[in-house]
């Protein structure tokens, strides 16, 4: 069979092929079953085998032409980038970041090193003074009972909102360096954690024994929760990718780093939003005249909703991914962009 009459006879593919592009042309993806993606896949390659064939073999114009515009629209509706779907972002939010987060290996361990120092630390800090003195210093003990020593009462909305800008800042540094420390080889991580519980756990363990220590956790109350939990987070987050370095799994260490980025992703996003969201708080509830029952109420709001968030919708519950969903998985069913095509359904007999 000549080759002009081999594409001849695949028209009809081309057509369906044709009319698969129109209708995702039209917004029609989220109504196409797993068998219909599967078959869009066929076609797509059988399309890129057919204009392999015509360009070699110098078919008519109008058909090489034809075929380029076909496999270019089925291209483009391949790798197009995902549309916003509110379902989509909702189960990614909900289900997909929580499980992630519950499954994380590195932010467990992170999690039981940063409160199990914390809370012995807090311990030594409040039965024994000369513990905070030697590990929080003598200077940083003083500074912060002068700056407690006045009650909390703050009325000046204009410098609430550059304390807002000056706590996003700040909590950015304090999450980058616990990133950063984590990525030397997952040591940094583990030094940093310990440093930042047995320094936090000394100094509140040592102001609940002086005169300044209403004052004082009447404005870390609120905040608390998710500072505290963010810090925990982005060490976590940075030892994974430090340990990637060392476990590689077989692969090199740059394909391993790479993996672990990936898998870090949902930890790295979460301690991001707990940092805004513990500046805000600290800037316009913390130092507000607020009644302390308040404060605390939104401290059991932030904890409760982090254990809601993390145990009760991450923990697995064995579901599986619909496949109307196929589209919005982590990459295309049909390989990764720019991938070569599989020319098998081209290779016929030419007489």
């Amino acid at each position: 069979m000549k080759v002009s009459d081999l594409l001849e006879s695949r028209r009809v593919k081309w057509k369906a092929l044709e009319m698969l592009c129109e209708r995702l042309e039209g917004r029609g993806r989220r109504r196409l079953d797993a068998a219909t993606v599967v078959r869009f896949s066929s076609l797509y390659r059988s399309a890129c085998a057919d204009l392999a064939l015509a360009d070699a073999y110098q078919l008519p114009r109008e058909t090489i032409r034809y075929l380029h515009q076909l496999v270019g629209r089925a291209h483009n509706q391949l790798y197009r980038s995902r549309l916003f779907r509110l379902s989509t972002w909702s189960r990614q939010l909900l289900v997909d970041v929580p499980r992630q987060l519950f499954n994380d290996w590195s932010l467990r361990l992170a999690f039981c090193i940063f409160w199990g120092v914390f809370v012995l630390s807090a311990a030594l800090g409040y039965s024994r003074p000369e513990f905070a003195q030697q590990v929080v210093g003598k200077e940083t003990i003083e500074s912060v009972e002068e700056n407690y020593s006045q009650p909390v009462n703050d009325e000046n909305p204009a410098f609430r909102g550059f304390m807002l800008g000056y706590y996003v800042l700040n909590n950015a540094g304090i999450g980058l360096r616990c990133f950063a420390l984590g990525i030397v080889f997952g040591v940094g991580g583990l030094l940093i954690t310990v440093f930042n519980a047995a320094l936090l756990g000394g100094l509140f363990g040592h102001m609940a024994t002086t005169a300044q220590s209403g004052n004082f956790f009447e404005f870390v109350t609120a905040h608390g929760p998710y500072e505290l939990t963010a810090v925990v987070m982005a060490s976590a987050a940075g030892m994974r990718l430090g340990f990637s370095l060392l476990y590689t799994k077989g692969r090199t260490r740059i394909d391993s780093l790479r993996r672990a980025a990936r898998e870090a992703m949902p930890t790295m996003g979460a301690f991001v939003i707990l940092f805004v969201l513990a500046a805000l708080i600290e800037a316009f509830v913390s130092p507000s005249p607020l009644p302390y029952a308040f404060k605390m109420a939104v401290c059991v709001f932030s904890a409760a909703s982090l254990v809601f968030y993390v145990f009760v919708l991450g923990y697995p519950r064995g579901d599986r991914l619909p496949a109307e969903n196929v589209w919005e998985a982590g990459t295309s069913p049909f390989g990764p962009s720019g991938a070569s095509v599989n020319l098998g359904e081209g290779r016929h007999a030419v007489g």
